[in-house]
């Protein structure tokens, strides 16, 4: 194999959830593509890479300053949703069940990791909040640093005065109970709600 593809492979490696044989996969496939396709990948990576840059009002990527969803007037302005990582906002907004506005955390609380409040975006956060916010959705994840890291929010959004609320967690629909994990049985039992 030649140096190139050693190096290519080396990159794509590198990309979160690729392996070895995943890289070898994409590389190949890249190959026996017609050479144009490989140019327009590379110049376009380039470009995202020139281009797209964090919001500095909400945290997400964009090409424009202040992003599409921060512009967009449509979407409900009194509600905003705490996420750890822009992926979770595509997530949440793919799913079209909400319409208000994002904030992106950048990760979550993590001591033993040396991520402290400083290292998230929480006092952009903190800044954002007087004016026209109602509600603050904490959407970060159910494992012990995306309750931690809740908890603190909640600690420093409640004494604003606004409401401060956490997306439901628990059994996955179309998911078996035998298969389900103590900790989120103990969860969704917890977060009942009566059958109206």
């Amino acid at each position: 194999m030649s140096d190139v593809m050693h190096r290519a492979l080396d990159l794509l490696r590198q990309l979160p959830t690729v392996g070895e044989k995943t890289a070898t996969r994409l590389l190949h496939y890249i190959l026996s593509a017609p050479p144009e396709y490989g140019r327009a990948l590379g110049r376009t990576l380039a470009e995202v890479v020139d281009k797209v840059r964090p919001c500095p009002v909400c945290g997400n990527l964009s090409e424009l300053e202040p992003c599409e969803l921060c512009r967009d007037e449509r979407r409900d302005r009194s509600l905003l949703c705490v996420v750890e990582k822009v992926a979770d906002l595509i997530a949440i907004e793919a799913s079209g069940a909400y319409r208000g506005l994002y904030h992106v955390l950048g990760g979550v609380l993590s001591p033993l990791d040396g991520r402290g409040p400083e290292q998230l975006r929480i006092r952009q956060l903190l800044e954002r909040l007087p004016g026209e916010f109602v509600e603050v959705i904490l959407a970060t994840g159910a494992g012990v640093e995306g309750e931690a890291t809740a908890l603190y929010l909640k600690q420093k959004i409640e004494p604003l005065g606004l409401r401060v609320s956490r997306i439901a967690s628990g059994v996955p629909v179309g998911g078996e109970l035998e298969y389900v994990d103590r900790s989120t049985i103990n969860r969704a039992l917890n977060g009942r709600r009566s059958m109206d």
